[in-house]
């Protein structure tokens, strides 16, 4: 898939899509059934649906995804982050600089 350049200046794109290429569930996620980059859209509720039987650190990967592209998409509860490997916290150290830095 690929990302308009301008995506990347916005820190709420930036941070979702760091997440999203970075991330082994997340990435098979980065394509036209659940993004419409020209439209600037996720599809949220379709991705959530997809999620359902994932891990709870896979769920709580794409909901911080979702969180740091729009609040309003997902709840994350931080606590959570204590049942990822320390490849995933990496991931989601740096996608807080990206999005909050």
């Amino acid at each position: 898939m690929q990302i308009p350049q301008h995506l990347y200046q916005d820190k709420y794109w930036r941070s979702a899509l760091y997440l999203f290429m970075n991330q082994p569930s997340l990435r098979r996620c980065l394509t036209t059934k659940y993004f419409d980059l020209q439209g600037g859209i996720i599809k949220a509720v379709a991705l959530k649906k997809l999620s359902k039987p994932w891990s709870p650190s896979e769920q709580f990967m794409l909901h911080l995804a979702l969180h740091l592209f729009s609040s309003g998409l997902a709840k994350v509860n931080l606590a959570d982050m204590d049942y990822l490997d320390s490849n995933n916290k990496a991931l989601v150290h740096e996608a807080l600089k990206i999005r909050f830095g």
